[in-house]
């Protein structure tokens, strides 16, 4: 097993965005949008009229998604080998 390498939460960030996943949502009717997710981090999603605005929205969402698991003592995924702590 490979050993882990801790990081900061900054660089954990740019781990997570390295998968996420972007796609044009229109079920909206005539307002399309784009929804952004990070399959590393379950339920870590959000949406924005564009492709900027919804990475911009995915990182504050990975932001609080982790630093709401670390305020409760949860241990944060590895990602692509990586930790944060």
């Amino acid at each position: 097993m490979a050993k882990m390498k801790y990081i900061s939460f900054r660089k954990y960030v740019q781990q997570v965005l390295k998968s996420a996943v972007y796609e044009m949502d229109n079920s909206l009717g005539q307002i399309p949008c784009v929804v952004a997710e990070a399959p590393d981090l379950p339920g870590c999603f959000t949406q924005g009229e564009n492709l900027k605005e919804a990475r911009e929205n995915l990182i504050d969402a990975i932001e609080l998604w982790v630093t709401a698991g670390l305020r409760e003592s949860e241990e944060m995924p590895a990602i692509n080998g990586y930790m944060t702590s």
